[in-house]
């Protein structure tokens, strides 16, 4: 625990080294994010019981107003901020108006509540209902048990402390009558909201008369009360201003030069990872790029649609303001929810229940704010072609610690799983850089060539007796809610179907469905064989590993043995669809009665021995996160350099629409456009030498996620699938078919040349004939057969 004559040695060092400490310790903790939170600002009622010497937000009562706002007036203003892009609802209002108020009594007794409270709790569940904006409360002093009732509406609360000096709240000082400014109150109700498990905001006022001293023994309270209970989630360090009409209208306010040395202290006394905040629109827009070399990590709340009514003279910054001046010192600028994402990945602990879906809706991987409406499926839209895929910005990347990273990545080197995730987290600049250098090695590696195969999807059935929370495909034999009956399809049919893919020009079938309760190997073998009695020479990629494993069990066959016998029934290749994310961690959530990691990399292994390829998948975007990509990408690497079997990469984002773990509040709405371009970008850069060929879906992507991700390192575009129902259960909307016209006009439009191949990667004409290209277009290393990007769409 730190005491004060520790602090106060600290302290006497020059402000440009308490700087420098500052800013090292917050990289630690936060790289290159600062953060912000959009957000709208509702004064429930500016009636309090305190009279602040500095404060003109408390107004007294006054006649022909309303004390309260009207909850209709309440969703006006959010509303308004929902249609801004706002996420946070933030409720200020003075304490515990009633209490001294008869004007304040009547009219809660009028709107049907007993208390300030009360009231505001309803005020926050209307927001909730009917915007979807998630509320912030700052109503004042409370007990445990007020702010347990209020945690139910609100995903986090907040009270500064300002100062713990009792000498302020004497005759004279600026707390002077303001009986919920004395410092033991406010502490006891902060550390209330600790025992309450509510996330919770503090922090200190400077320039009201404290000394330094008495700074930093408020910061080292509030240190001993997180140390307890782990519940503040940001310090705010705000600069007095002084406002006319005041007691204070005349006091000197506070030198940039105390500002930042209190900024840094507070960083140096709470570490790498606390969030330590400095309102912008209190300090002049040339001086913001210093806050950020002090040590913050955060700017607050910034709202387009309504003023800062406690300092309305003091206008929010524009967006594209904050933006400059956090780029000026190399950071990158990331919306976020009113939330941090610790505590939403701890939510469980730190969250009402009834607030999870809420906010894992708004969410990206890292618990940040979703960027743009876009999900995969067709959900929203793909931002401009030319505006930088984080909102602008023109930060330099010369300097980005993620340089080292790429280079090594396109030197072959082996990333480890940390480094990986850094490149998942990239955002801005940074993000940038990892898509360039992805599209750098996909020239090298593949030039200027996009290929794609003309296939068709035979899903033979839709009855899976497995519960996999992302799919929408499968039907139980009774199932509640189906878009449409469970099927089984006669082999007759499969081989019609065959039959007329192989009249249209496909020179691949792929073939997979559900586990049905009543297919065993044999079932299996039974369809190799009809495609192969129907059409000798079609290519059958078939049956993932899931379904391998399931028809050898059912024969009582090694699996070895039993993939022999599907070899030589006219098995070609599999696709590596049931891997999910091949993270234990998070196959326990969302497939938990599906084979586990080591499974599915067992069968990978077994079919490679036999010389039977296989594609690699990944299916993200839903409960999953940076980590368990880079460990899902270095289990591929690693089998693939043992075997090298696999003959591609494939990232297939998850559609959220129809997907059952949506639908009960449990998964996020697939990847961000960010996210969706990283992973391919990532996929290129972490594989590399072993995998040299990404292939990107058009089902989940649309045509403009494709061609963004042409130039994100995919250089394959998979197959022109003639039916594909998986991704269409899942509410995905971009079409069963992509006809190779269209498939050659897209890749050709975005200046590359198209290439029509076959499933084992050798490039052929229109006719079927073989195509001899230069060596560094057809790589001589493992290259993509694409046919199957959509199956299973979730999987």
């Amino acid at each position: 625990m730190l005491n004060i004559d520790e602090v106060l040695s600290w302290s006497h060092s020059d402000v440009r080294e308490l700087m420098e400490r500052a800013a090292a310790l917050r990289d630690e903790g936060h790289g290159r994010v600062v953060s912000y939170s959009p957000k709208v600002f509702i004064p429930l009622t500016k009636l309090c019981r305190d009279v602040c010497h500095y404060c003109t937000f408390a107004q007294p009562p006054r006649a022909g107003q309303r004390a309260y706002m009207s909850i209709d007036e309440v969703l006006d203003i959010a509303r308004a901020g929902a249609d801004a892009g706002c996420h946070e609802a933030l409720f200020t209002l003075g304490d515990k108006p009633e209490l001294r108020y008869k004007v304040a009594r009547d009219e809660l007794k009028e709107l049907g509540h007993t208390s300030t409270l009360a009231y505001l709790r309803a005020a926050a569940q209307a927001v909730l209902d009917e915007t979807g904006l998630l509320p912030h409360m700052n109503p004042g002093v409370m007990t445990q048990a007020e702010l347990r009732d209020l945690r139910a509406v609100s995903v986090s609360q907040g009270l500064m402390l300002e100062s713990s000096s009792a000498r302020l709240c004497e005759k004279g000082g600026p707390h002077h009558g303001s009986p919920d400014k004395r410092p033991q109150v406010r502490l006891d109700s902060i550390a209330a909201a600790g025992a309450a498990r509510a996330p919770f905001t503090s922090g200190i006022l400077i320039g009201i008369g404290e000394t330094r001293r008495e700074r930093l023994e408020a910061l080292l309270a509030l240190k001993d009360l997180h140390d307890t209970h782990g519940h503040i989630q940001e310090i705010i360090v705000q600069n007095f201003r002084r406002k006319p009409g005041t007691k204070m209208h005349a006091a000197p306010e506070p030198a940039l030069e105390e500002l930042l040395w209190t900024i840094a202290m507070a960083r140096i006394i709470f570490g790498p990872h606390m969030n330590v905040q400095a309102p912008p629109n209190l300090t002049l827009d040339e001086s913001l790029p210093d806050l950020i070399h002090a040590g913050i990590n955060d700017w607050g709340g910034v709202s387009p649609v309504t003023p800062d009514h406690v300092n309305p003279e003091a206008a929010w910054p524009h967006l594209d303001k904050l933006r400059a001046a956090t780029e000026v010192t190399g950071k990158t600028l990331a919306p976020r929810l009113p939330v941090y994402p610790d505590y939403i990945e701890e939510r469980d602990t730190w969250i009402d229940p009834a607030l999870h879906t809420p906010v894992i809706r708004k969410i990206d991987a890292a618990g940040y704010a979703r960027s743009g409406d876009w999900s995969p499926g067709g959900v929203g839209h793909w931002p401009e072609p030319g505006k930088h895929l984080n909102g602008g910005g023109t930060q330099r990347t010369t300097d980005s610690p993620l340089a080292s990273l790429t280079d090594k990545a396109m030197a072959g080197v082996r990333l480890d799983e940390n480094e990986i995730a850094s490149l998942f987290n990239a955002r801005a600049a940074d993000e940038a850089l990892v898509i360039r250098a992805a599209d750098d090695l996909r020239r090298t590696v593949n030039g200027d060539t996009v290929s794609y195969v003309v296939n068709r999807n035979i899903n033979y059935t839709n009855i899976c007796y497995f519960g996999c929370g992302f799919c929408a495909f499968s039907k139980g034999r009774v199932a509640e809610n189906l878009r449409e009956r469970g099927y089984d399809l006669p082999l007759a049919e499969v081989q019609a179907r065959v039959s007329e893919a192989w009249q249209r020009g496909a020179t691949e079938v792929c073939l997979q469905g559900g586990i049905h309760p009543d297919y065993t190997g044999a079932t299996y073998l039974s369809i190799v064989r009809a495609v192969k009695q129907a059409q000798p020479d079609m290519h059958v990629h078939a049956f993932s590993p899931l379904e391998i494993r399931q028809g050898a069990e059912t024969l009582g066959l090694p699996l070895r043995d039993y993939l022999k016998e599907l070899k030589q029934a006219g098995l070609g290749t599999l696709p590596g669809t049931a891997a999910e994310i091949l993270d234990d961690e998070i196959r326990q959530i969302i497939c938990p009665d599906k084979l586990n990691t080591e499974q599915w990399l067992e069968v990978m292994r077994t079919a490679h021995s036999l010389g039977l390829n296989s594609t690699s998948t990944i299916m993200f975007g839903h409960v999953d996160g940076p980590l368990n990509w880079a460990r899902h990408l270095l289990r591929i690497r690693d089998l693939q350099e043992e075997t090298g079997g696999f003959t591609e990469f494939v990232p297939l984002p998850f559609v959220h629409m129809e997907a059952p773990m949506y639908r009960k509040g449990r998964a996020r709405k697939g990847p961000t456009f960010r996210e969706a371009l990283l992973m391919h970008a990532v996929a290129r850069l972490a594989l590399h030498p072993h995998i040299t060929n990404i292939q990107a879906s058009w089902v989940k992507l649309g045509m403009d996620g494709i061609k963004a991700c042409l130039d994100a390192g995919v250089n394959d575009l998979g197959g022109t699938l003639m039916n594909e129902s998986i991704s269409r259960a899942a509410g995905a909307s971009h079409g069963q078919e992509f006809t190779v016209a269209g498939m050659r006009e897209l890749i050709t439009a975005a200046g590359r040349v198209p290439q029509r191949r076959t499933t084992r990667y050798e490039f052929i004409n229109e006719t079927g004939d073989p195509v001899h290209l230069p060596a560094m277009t057809q790589d001589p290393g493992i290259a993509t057969r694409g046919g199957c990007p959509a199956s299973p769409a979730s999987s």
